[in-house]
């Protein structure tokens, strides 16, 4: 497979994906492409700029013909949370909001991605992602599409939850979040584990002290609403999830098959949902089912049927 990755839509997610792209040495080959020929053109200037610095890059704006021979091509083109509307807390459907707008740029780039790069893995990274995912799915014609899933999700769930702790780091944690990257995503708060102990023993180390409810309450409301909270400071949302993006291309480019928590369609389900996924070259190889106590089975499942409800309006059938 090439290692080239292309990211469509230069907004300020589409840099952040860039710009991680560059750092880690995702690829050998990034190109831009936006609507605005002239802000891709600046944006990949200035990275250019420093990428000496790093291992070796090529990075430019280009057209469509210029995705030609792609492994991946990542689309964050759209509607962003703040100018769709998609940052009221009071409001079950969250990034949903934005579904039909995002559609629309849907239904134009991703027929444009298939011509110019036929055999490229498509992540849909604009939000809602999961349902867009679906979408370019049946634009597309074949089944090499993931959506970004809930890997930012699992990370701010892994940091949020070593942050009350107060002594560990993120990566003792073991948690996992699936289901939407929205607001009915599950927490499996049954299986996390703190280096293999469980979060109840775990408590001790809570600085301040506090119960395993208070902290399952207190966690749960900073990362469902994470990025509002990042929103209302900084406008958009885009470090965390560009850093997720260069290493979700990796995978696919190196073949690592890799277990993320990435978003495929689910045949049985009739959706784009976010499980433990084996993610390699052709997208995804394989998926599993991580054990659920009955309540986080329900909601789950009523996540399930949120993206069902998403997607019926769309136009697309489950193939």
């Amino acid at each position: 497979m090439s290692e080239k990755v292309a990211v469509i839509g230069a907004g300020r997610v589409g840099q952040a994906c860039a710009f991680a792209l560059l750092l880690r040495a995702s690829a050998r080959e990034i190109v831009l492409v936006d609507k605005v020929r002239e802000r891709a053109t600046g944006v990949a200037t200035d990275m250019r700029y420093g990428a000496p610095l790093s291992a070796p890059v090529d990075i430019a704006a280009g057209d469509w013909d210029d995705l030609a021979g792609a492994g991946v091509v990542l689309v964050t083109a759209g509607v962003n949370e703040k100018q769709g509307g998609a940052t009221d807390r009071s409001d079950p459907r969250g990034r949903l909001v934005l579904l039909e707008p995002n559609a629309e740029v849907y239904r134009d780039v991703v027929p444009r991605i298939v011509a110019a790069a036929p055999d490229a893995v498509i992540i849909a990274v604009t939000d809602p992602p999961d349902p867009l995912a679906d979408l370019a799915r049946s634009l597309a014609g074949h089944d090499r599409v993931l959506s970004t899933g809930t890997v930012i999700d699992t990370l701010r769930f892994r940091t949020h939850v070593a942050a009350a702790l107060g002594r560990v780091h993120p990566s003792a944690v073991e948690g996992l979040v699936i289901g939407e990257h929205g607001t009915s995503q599950v927490m499996l708060w049954s299986s996390v584990r703190v280096q293999g102990a469980p979060l109840a023993e775990a408590l001790h180390l809570c600085e301040p002290a506090m119960s395993l409810d208070e902290l399952r309450e207190q966690v749960e409301r900073e990362v469902r609403y994470a990025n509002i909270a990042i929103i209302e400071g900084n406008d958009a949302s885009q470090f965390g999830i560009g850093a997720v993006c260069a290493r979700i291309a990796e995978a696919i480019l190196r073949d690592e098959r890799i277990v993320l928590p990435v978003a495929a369609f689910d045949p049985d389900r009739g959706v784009t949902i976010a499980l433990p996924t084996v993610v390699g070259r052709d997208g995804a190889r394989g998926v599993l089912e991580p054990a659920m106590s009955d309540d986080e089975r329900r909601d789950f499942d009523r996540s399930v049927q949120t993206l069902r409800d998403a997607i019926a309006g769309l136009g697309i059938g489950g193939r």
